[in-house]
């Protein structure tokens, strides 16, 4: 074994335009080997960030993975572009049962992004070996290969089985944000629950990295599950679709559907859709796991799995999918927030939307139905609870009976009779209560124009609706025992005399009835005066 050596082929320019240009930021850098480790079939990958005095020092990535055999190292971490699939097969993974995520074999080259000083320690079978790449002395390389320095060689270990990638040297001068890597890690995995992602800054406590972080800071308003809405779900996708309650800020990077394939991102967050002015979304976002990509023929994910080429054959079609899963979700989407605004009505204000719209008519319920609606509908509208009890304050219910303005003596006495469209009863119903009033008001026990006569008339009445020591009053106080006494004969009686249903509505109709109770309620008004 002391003569063995370890040999990188390369042409330098490759690992300048593959890695460093690519690679020079932390996340996407970081979810390369992240993704080796996935593919390792690791349960754990811890992520330790080291600084001192706030200054990068080190990289650790951490996983439990199967390791590396010497074998493995010559024949497949040092060779760039290996296919993996190519040369063992798309087959499942012994421990997990995992399809892998890598593909094109240049994911190591990410660690020259981040780094001038790279050392793998991995273990397998018992056998440790560690060795270390420098950036420096293999960008000078003339050769077109690269010999890493050897440190530890198929040494016997009791350790289990494992891999750790150090970083050292880094080109990195700002401060770690543990938080901020969480969040952007989380965005590119769809970890599942037999694989764990860790961070950590020095000695700080580790932060968990989980699907569900990518969505912390966003109130969600509605979901829906993406395999319950499509009919024929050739392709097997799976995912959920949210919308929150406030819009999505653009900077949180979240804003459309992310795709996926074998639990990592292919495509950016987007809409699929030619138009995407509608409020819609501004408040829209979610994940879709499309692991069939990965099993085409043709390699349509980029080299960064950032984006997938949407011109292939079964891309397009894939998008015209989506195109049409987006289009119903957003239709849903509008008439459950106008649900939803409408029970806000009900709740914030106390008005019954339903019940409020029943007691109008004509064209003031249309057109009052028309405004609610457009408020409840409209995607941009927030603050629907004044808009709203200001439109009721102006339009009550039974706007044609001026309910707002009738005595309290009549309001709630006749409110059963209004809410039944019984107005003849409502207004034969508000006499009496005008006779009962009077007796209250003067102990009389006569009824009809006996009462009204001695409570209103002659020169000393019982009850004065206004000063009768001026002309004015006089005729006021006339006026309602002449009012009265034509309520009585010219309403009340003949009500009493006769079945309602063949007076009502042959001779009085609605409106006669409704003028009734104005009237009615204009006089008992006056009797609370003086």
């Amino acid at each position: 074994m002391s003569d063995t050596t370890l040999e990188m082929r390369f042409d330098p320019r490759t690992i300048q335009h593959l890695g460093v240009k690519m690679y020079s930021t932390l996340p996407p850098a970081l979810s390369e080997i992240i993704s080796n480790a996935y593919d390792a079939d690791a349960s754990n990958v811890k992520i330790e960030l080291f600084e001192n005095n706030g200054q990068p020092k080190s990289i650790s990535i951490i996983d439990d993975g199967e390791g590396m055999s010497l074998s493995d190292i010559i024949n497949k971490f040092l060779v760039i572009g290996r296919n993996r699939r190519e040369d063992i097969g798309d087959v499942f993974s012994p421990r997990f049962n995992r399809l892998s995520t890598g593909k094109k074999g240049l994911g190591k080259l990410a660690l020259f992004g981040l780094a001038n000083k790279i050392t793998v320690r991995t273990i397998k079978d018992k056998k440790l070996n560690v060795f270390e790449l420098s950036w420096d002395e293999l960008i000078n390389t003339k050769s077109g290969s690269y010999e890493p320095h050897i440190e530890i060689l198929d040494q016997y270990t009791e350790n289990k089985n494992g891999t750790t990638i150090k970083l050292s040297e880094l080109k990195r001068k700002s401060k770690f944000d543990a938080n901020s890597l969480a969040n952007s890690i989380s965005r590119i995995f769809n970890i599942d629950e037999n694989f764990s992602i860790s961070i950590k800054v020095n000695q700080e406590p580790s932060i968990i990295v989980s699907m569900e972080r990518r969505y912390n800071n966003l109130e969600t308003q509605f979901i829906w599950v993406v395999e319950e809405i499509i009919n024929e779900n050739k392709n097997n996708i799976t995912g959920k679709i949210l919308t929150s309650k406030l819009p999505i800020s653009p900077a949180s990077g979240l804003r459309g559907i992310t795709i996926y394939s074998r639990g990592k991102l292919v495509n950016q967050p987007e809409f699929f859709s030619d138009s995407s002015s509608s409020h819609f979304y501004q408040y829209l976002t979610g994940w879709i796991n499309a692991d069939f990509i990965d099993n085409l023929e043709d390699d349509v994910i980029s080299t960064n799995r950032q984006s997938i080429n949407w011109d292939q054959e079964d891309m397009e079609l894939f998008r015209i999918e989506l195109q049409e899963l987006i289009s119903f979700i957003g239709k849903e989407w509008r008439q459950k927030r106008k649900d939803e605004n409408s029970l806000k009505i009900n709740n914030q204000t106390g008005i019954n939307t339903t019940k409020w719209f029943s007691t109008l008519k004509g064209d003031v319920r249309s057109n009052t139905e028309k405004i609610v609606n457009m408020i409840t509908s409209d995607e941009t509208f927030e603050n629907i609870e004044p808009v709203v009890k200001a439109l009721h304050a102006l339009v009550p219910e039974y706007p044609e009976l001026h309910w707002r303005h009738l005595a309290p003596e009549l309001k709630d006495r006749v409110s059963t009779y209004y809410a039944n469209s019984q107005f003849g009863e409502a207004a034969d119903i508000s006499t009496k209560i005008y006779c009962e009033e009077i007796r209250k008001k003067t102990g009389l026990h006569q009824d009809g124009v006996d009462l009204t006569g001695k409570a209103f008339g002659g020169s000393a009445p019982q009850i004065c609706v206004a000063d009768i020591s001026t002309i004015t009053g006089q005729n006021i106080q006339s006026g309602q025992e002449a009012m009265s006494r034509g309520l009585i004969l010219g309403f009340r009686n003949p009500m009493a005399h006769a079945p309602i249903d063949t007076i009502i509505p042959t001779v009085f109709t609605e409106i006669d009835c409704l003028n009734i109770l104005s009237l009615t309620s204009y006089l008992i008004t006056r009797t609370n005066k003086k």
